[in-house]
């Protein structure tokens, strides 16, 4: 908005702000996943990686960062660690040895079933007491920003 007559300048207030409200439930979010999740070691962005992965059978480094928008650098940090716990396999692909490809191992495919109904249970707390228009006026609105956003 301008700034007009019609439009007085308005004081900054950060805690008023559609990026301070994001972090916050973002924040609120992930502490929810620490207190759900009943595998100390497994992490939110983990456990996306995860489910990616298993949607994504045979997935390239690329497609989990593209699917789950998380930056490659920190992909390549928790598959990884998943490698560590034996959760994935991690491979060349046999037509082109410079693309990587990730597979679940049957652990990492038995964790996501297992950790899937705690899962839901924290979007059901992140949601809190938002009724169920709530709920899809604010996916519809979260999507419609995504989409109509300069960066990605």
């Amino acid at each position: 908005m301008k700034n007009s007559p019609e439009f007085p300048p308005q004081e900054y207030i950060f805690s008023d702000q559609i990026g301070h409200f994001l972090r916050r439930a973002y924040q609120r979010h992930t502490a929810l996943f620490q207190q759900y999740i009943p595998d100390s070691q497994l992490t939110a962005a983990q456990f996306v990686v995860l489910s990616s992965i298993r949607t994504n059978d045979g997935s390239s480094l690329a497609d989990v960062v593209k699917a789950t928008v998380i930056d490659q650098a920190t992909i390549r940090g928790v598959v990884d660690r998943l490698k560590q716990r034996e959760l994935v396999s991690v491979d060349h692909d046999r037509m082109d040895r410079r693309k990587v490809v990730i597979k679940l191992t049957q652990a990492g495919h038995d964790l996501v079933t297992e950790m899937e109904p705690f899962a839901q249970q924290i979007t059901e707390s992140t949601y809190g007491n938002l009724n169920p228009a709530e709920r899809l006026a604010l996916n519809f609105l979260l999507r419609k920003m995504l989409e109509g956003g300069d960066a990605a």
